[in-house]
């Protein structure tokens, strides 16, 4: 590619793949929450959500080759890897830099999912929320469409409805204690006479 093409690509492919993180960031809430479970079946769910994150795996793949593929910045590999190595943007870079290693490790992680330990992938899974902080901070400061006015909005909107499902995520994860239940009788049935009880049996 040459010209402007990998430029627009790059910025193409990032906002498709922060669409796609952030859908499924959204609908992993739901889903964790039972908002939609009678929607359908719990398989069809998860699976989706897989296919969302996958999906932003891909497109983030494509965003980075496109941008080492751009000749007007010419980014080298070690500043599409390492943290503050670009000489453009280099903070905005790296929250996008830190965003592609937190989003490979739950990928990772999820695709692993039956040969790990289920505490080990919970903890990664976790870092999907400081993931969608990452790649949306990484997208207002480096994005060159971060300023127009339906970025803005869907970036607010979006950020509203995260931090809203997971206020109702945490809610539902500590339901209020129950009363205290009443004090056990202190007397004990009487027992039967013991011919009773062998009448009975016969």
């Amino acid at each position: 590619m040459s010209g402007t093409l990998p430029w627009y690509v790059a910025r193409a492919s990032g906002l498709v793949a922060w669409g796609l993180l952030a859908a499924s960031v959204i609908w992993g809430l739901l889903m964790t929450s039972k908002a939609v479970r009678h929607l359908a079946r719990t398989s069809w769910l998860l699976d989706l959500h897989r296919w969302l994150a996958g999906l932003a795996l891909v497109f983030t793949g494509i965003h980075v080759l496109a941008i080492l593929s751009d000749t007007y910045i010419h980014f080298s590999l070690a500043s599409v890897l390492v943290p503050f190595a670009s000489h453009w943007h280099s903070t905005a870079v790296a929250y996008g830099i830190t965003s592609l290693y937190l989003l490979v490790a739950i990928e990772v992680t999820s695709l692993l999912r039956r040969r790990i330990n289920r505490r080990l992938w919970r903890s990664v899974h976790f870092l999907s929320f400081p993931l969608f902080v990452s790649s949306t901070v990484h997208g207002l400061l480096a994005g060159t469409d971060s300023t127009t006015p339906m970025v803005v909005i869907t970036a607010v909107l979006v950020t509203v409805a995260v931090v809203a499902l997971t206020a109702i995520r945490i809610a539902g994860a500590n339901p209020p204690l129950d009363p205290a239940p009443a004090a056990a009788p202190t007397t004990r049935p009487s027992r039967q006479p013991q011919g009773a009880a062998a009448y009975r049996l016969r």
